[in-house]
C-alpha cells in the first residue's frame, strides 16, 4: 500500500522521476512474476532434481570403483608379499594352464554360440578387460586360500596317520 506524503510536503516528484518509479516497480513486478512461476514448475524443478541426483551418484560410483580398485590392487599385493614362493611358482603355473584351458574352451565355445549368446559374452569379455586388476585380485585371492587349505587338509590328514 502507498502511503500519500502530506501536502504540505516540499518535494513533489516530476514526471521523470515518476516514470522512473514506475519502471522500477515493472521490474520488480516481473521478477516476482518470474520467481512465482518458477516455484509453480513442478515438471523443471522435478528433472533439475533428477539432474543433480544423477551427477552426485556418477560421482559417488567413481568414488568407489576407485577405492575398489585401490583396495583391490593393495590386497593382491599383500598376498603376494606374504605367500611362499614355491606357492606363488606353483599358482602361476596353475593360471597359465587355466588360462590356456579357458582361452581353448572359450574360442570353442564362442564358435559354437548362437549370435545373441557371442554378442553377450565380447560384452562380459570387454568388462572383464576393463576390471582386469581387480579380477586378477580375486583369482590370486582365491588360488592362495584353495592352496592353503589343501595344505591344511594335507597336515590334518597326516598327523591321523601317525
Amino acid at each position: 500500500m502507498t502511503q500519500h506524503k502530506p501536502e504540505d510536503s516540499r518535494h513533489v516528484p516530476t514526471p521523470d522521476e515518476l516514470r522512473e518509479q514506475v519502471e522500477h516497480t515493472r521490474e520488480e513486478l516481473g521478477q516476482t512474476v518470474e520467481a512465482l512461476a518458477a516455484k509453480t514448475d513442478v515438471k523443471g524443478r522435478a528433472m533439475e532434481t533428477a539432474a543433480e541426483a544423477r551427477e552426485q551418484a556418477g560421482q559417488k560410483a567413481a568414488q568407489v570403483s576407485a577405492q575398489v580398485r585401490a583396495t583391490a590392487a593393495h590386497a593382491a599385493q599383500l598376498v603376494k608379499d606374504k605367500t611362499p614362493e614355491p606357492v606363488r611358482d606353483k599358482a602361476g603355473r596353475a593360471a597359465v594352464q587355466i588360462r590356456e584351458k579357458v582361452t581353448e574352451a572359450g574360442h570353442l565355445a564362442h564358435d559354437r554360440a548362437p549370435q545373441p549368446v557371442r554378442e553377450r559374452a565380447d560384452r562380459t569379455a570387454q568388462m572383464a578387460r576393463d576390471n582386469r586388476t581387480a579380477l586378477l585380485a580375486g583369482a590370486g585371492t582365491a588360488v592362495v586360500l584353495l592352496l592353503a587349505r589343501r595344505s591344511r587338509k594335507a597336515r590334518r590328514v597326516r598327523k591321523g596317520h601317525r
